[in-house]
């Protein structure tokens, strides 16, 4: 049989046999395009920007010039040279860049916060490696002037509090500009960029100089929205900021017992769930958690760090969401969150990625037609009607 078909494959004319090589290559092209270009556009352009109000009591929306467009992820763990296989690291790092310059392309946030983790081995790896891992992002994650770049510390960036160094910290700062206690305001909204790592409570050198400058910006900003400034003695001589509650963003969540309450499709999985949360390590500690409340008063807290998606209401008013990772490799359906907001409300809206499952299975179903396209031209495989016809055609000799 082998013999016979190679024969008959011989036999056709070149030109047939050229245009059936094309027909498979275009086929082959074609999946690749649409897997790793398509689908990202496909997937994306569904998502839109929420609609804010002006607040609570005008009842009219606001300008598009007065609202801010914040994109909001968290958790890109780009895979360093200790853990990560080339490609493992190919693979992730390119969905990623195609997710974010695609989400950049047909969204055009005004700005992009990236809430800590940023690196998987920042904990530990040696300058060359810090270095190759920076330019790797900077290649993946570059923004168009017109959209800005906001990087929060996360434990993975600088270790956990036992691991984390001054040269560490050092490092992550000069890359990406940061402090804790760091004011971001656009647009008359205040952001509050906060090294949760460093709010272990112990004493620490690195722990009081960012607990020190979370207070002096805690002062400043409680100033601000006092009405009458000039009557308070403390608040004469203080910079003014804009009256505007701020808005926390952090890596750590604030305390609580666990997944237990979260729900939806991006929550953490069943098993996980109940499992309770330890303090200083997968949440921030009760203590460090109120001081932040107490500093701040915030109406809302952004964070990352457990991979996973849920919303919080702390002490019945203040908002928390913790958003999912940005990796594949860390989730199936990775997504961000689209925020509109002015200096008295928000909206925020998650916008989900394409699943990893979902494109594996259109690679194993066009693998399969290929297969299937090659056998049969090759006169290997059976055509069923063929099958049936001697099937009938045995039968009436019979």
């Amino acid at each position: 049989m082998w013999c016979s078909g190679s024969t008959t494959v011989k036999s056709l004319p070149l030109k047939r046999r050229l245009c059936f090589l094309l027909k498979l290559v275009c086929l082959v092209i074609s999946v690749l395009i649409f897997c790793e270009f398509l689908v990202y556009f496909m997937v994306i352009f569904q998502c839109q920007w929420p609609e804010v109000k002006g607040g609570a009591h005008t009842g009219k929306k606001e300008t598009s010039s007065s609202v801010l467009k914040a994109m909001i992820l968290a958790d890109t763990h780009l895979l360093g040279e200790i853990k990560g296989h080339w490609l493992d690291k190919l693979r992730r790092e390119w969905q990623m860049q195609r997710s974010f310059q695609t989400a950049l392309w047909l969204l055009q946030p005004d700005i992009v916060f990236i809430l800590g983790d940023v690196f998987d081995e920042g904990k530990w790896s040696l300058p060359k490696a810090w270095e190759d891992d920076v330019r790797r992002f900077w290649k993946m994650f570059q923004c168009p002037v017109s959209t800005e770049l906001v990087v929060v510390v996360g434990n993975h960036d600088i270790g956990f509090h036992y691991e984390m160094t001054t040269y560490k910290v050092n490092r992550f700062e000069k890359v990406f500009n940061f402090t804790s206690g760091k004011l971001i305001t656009r647009k008359g909204i205040n952001f509050v960029l906060v090294n949760s790592v460093a709010m272990e409570g112990d004493g620490c050198a690195l722990c009081r100089s960012a607990e020190a400058k979370l207070v002096a910006l805690s002062h400043k900003l409680n100033c601000s929205q006092q009405k009458l400034n000039h009557s308070n003695k403390r608040c004469r001589d203080v910079e003014e900021l804009p009256a505007s509650e701020p808005i926390l963003l952090q890596h750590y969540p604030l305390y609580r017992k666990s997944d237990a309450e979260c729900s939806g499709e991006d929550s953490a999985p069943p098993e996980e769930k109940n499992i309770p949360f330890k303090e200083k390590y997968d949440v921030l500690s009760q203590e460090a958690s109120q001081k932040l409340l107490w500093w701040f008063h915030p109406r809302l807290i952004l964070s990352g760090h457990t991979h996973s998606a849920c919303e919080v209401l702390h002490e019945g008013k203040t908002p928390e969401i913790s958003v999912p990772s940005f990796s594949w490799r860390n989730r199936n359906n990775p997504s961000f969150i689209m925020g509109s907001i002015t200096p008295t409300d928000f909206s925020l809206q998650k916008c989900f990625l394409p699943y990893e499952s979902r494109v594996f299975a259109i690679y194993c179903a066009a693998g399969a037609l290929l297969v299937v396209l090659i056998l049969a031209r090759l006169q290997l495989l059976t055509p069923p009607f063929y099958f049936a016809q001697r099937l009938i055609s045995k039968h009436k000799a019979v």
